[in-house]
């Protein structure tokens, strides 16, 4: 197993809001997943995600505009997110709550949460926020299934109070994944890492074919969404 540091950083959020902590999880991180699939799994990443992204770019485009006529602010928002084995990737969504949502700091999304636009609800509730992540599944950094990547400061708090939430860590975070189409946002920090840690234990070609199409079922019926 290589040598993991703890690490230092600085988290900006989109209100300019900065926070500094210890990334401490890092070091109880085992060793990444090997699998005669992963090859297999990259490629199908490469190929679908370009297909998926021209196919969607219309759709997002209409997004754009609906999010931008509903509230000021800008259409996009960025945030650094923790991806494979606890390296920060920088993931781009669709803006679905109003500009000062996080001003007093991150916090996950509550059921009924007010700080969700008209827009936005629609928008999580079809996945479509999550569309330009497909950009990061082209580059590599995240996969079409796998873990949910989640912010650096919540997965530090998390690793606290629920001990194993890291080993999500060691494959690539996904665009959808178990969790997501098992439990939602219904389902807290700890439940949410046994699903993932249940996926990555039963990794594979049929578990992924398993979520893809429950994936797709989610995105129709709206299930888990805020």
């Amino acid at each position: 197993m290589r040598k993991r540091e703890e690490s230092q950083v600085e988290v900006t959020h989109n209100q300019s809001t900065k926070v500094d902590f210890t990334e401490t999880y890092k070091k109880n991180i085992k060793d990444s997943v090997h699998s005669w699939y992963l090859p297999f799994k990259n490629t199908f990443d490469f190929c679908f995600s370009l297909i998926l992204f021209i196919l969607t770019l219309p759709l997002v485009l209409l997004a754009m505009i609906a999010v931008k006529l509903e509230s000021k602010g800008p259409v996009f928002y960025q945030q650094v997110r923790v991806g494979l084995m606890g390296e920060h990737i920088k993931v781009t969504k669709l803006r679905s709550m109003y500009i000062d949502a996080e001003k007093h700091g991150a916090k996950w999304a509550d059921k009924d949460d007010p700080r969700i636009t008209r827009v936005g609800h629609f928008l999580r509730k079809t996945r479509i926020d999550e569309l330009p992540q497909l950009i990061n599944v082209l580059k590599g950094e995240m996969s079409l299934i796998g873990p949910r990547p989640e912010r650096p400061e919540l997965t530090e708090e998390f690793s606290h109070e629920f001990p194993g939430f890291e080993q999500r860590l060691r494959i690539k975070p996904g665009l959808s994944g178990y969790a997501q189409v098992h439990g939602g946002y219904d389902i807290d920090p700890g439940q949410k890492a046994k699903l993932d840690c249940y996926y990555i234990e039963n990794f594979g070609l049929q578990m992924d074919i398993h979520v893809f199409f429950e994936t797709i079922k989610t995105v129709i019926t709206g299930e888990g969404a805020r």
